[in-house]
């Protein structure tokens, strides 16, 4: 079995092999630079899974029914959500004080959990969105080291130049800006991606936390049902 897996395997390798080999040094460096980027971006992705990124239903259920009174209904079906939203969510409930002054401190609270937790999302995003905008200047570089070296072949051969010598030695050189471009592309679309992820996330937890505290007056029909949490009484069901 093994003997059957090990040619196609070094198949499959053969044409990235070639390309280091062609490429020097230069290739070599932006091919672990991918490689990097590969295992950084699945990371990523499994450390948006575990935080439950874009996973709003239950709490967005659990706010409505807080706002309508039943707080103890929605602390209970945000128990078990182990979204972000989720867990703003029950701390809010859990940390909810009559009072005016007690509102204050637990905006100010809420908001420093908030940049917490949209900080930690945003790890490894920077060392993703370096690997894009350095991988197409190492690529430069390797081209302006290869046309040098084309250039000062060209100049011993002296008037015997070999225009397919030439050509060769630029496609050599043209090689790692394209491989740094390949490397710097994806990179740079998957950076944006998260930043889009990470910035509805941020408009969700700021929209469930202003409608835990004005009770969402403005778009629910019964404002007289209507239970903000820390508002003026402090109530935390319906009257």
């Amino acid at each position: 079995m093994v003997e059957e897996i090990l040619p196609l395997v070094d198949l499959s390798l053969r044409p990235l092999i070639d390309l280091a080999r062609t490429g020097g040094p230069v290739v070599i460096l932006l091919g672990s630079l991918s490689v990097v980027s590969v295992a950084l971006a699945l990371a990523k992705l499994v450390h948006f899974r575990l935080a439950g990124v874009g996973r709003h239903g239950r709490a967005r259920t659990a706010l409505r029914s807080a706002l309508d009174g039943d707080v103890d209904g929605a602390a209970r079906k945000v128990a078990a959500d182990r979204s972000m939203l989720g867990g703003l969510l029950r701390g809010l409930i859990a940390a909810s004080e009559p009072g005016r002054g007690a509102e204050v401190l637990l905006r100010e609270d809420v908001e420093r959990i908030c940049v917490n937790r949209l900080s930690g999302l945003r790890s490894y995003l920077r060392a993703l969105d370096m690997i894009a905008q350095t991988a197409p200047l190492i690529g430069l570089f390797g081209t302006v080291l290869g046309m040098i070296e084309a250039f000062r072949a060209m100049q011993q051969a002296g008037t015997e130049v070999d225009s397919s010598v030439l050509a060769g030695g630029i496609w050599v050189a043209l090689l790692t800006t394209a491989v740094g471009l390949a490397v710097a592309i994806p990179t740079s679309a998957f950076v944006g991606w998260c930043d889009g992820r990470i910035e509805r996330e941020q408009l969700a937890m700021e929209d469930l936390a202003t409608a835990l505290f004005t009770g969402m007056r403005a778009e629910r029909r019964t404002p007289e049902k209507v239970v903000a949490i820390g508002g003026q009484g402090g109530k935390r069901h319906a009257s």
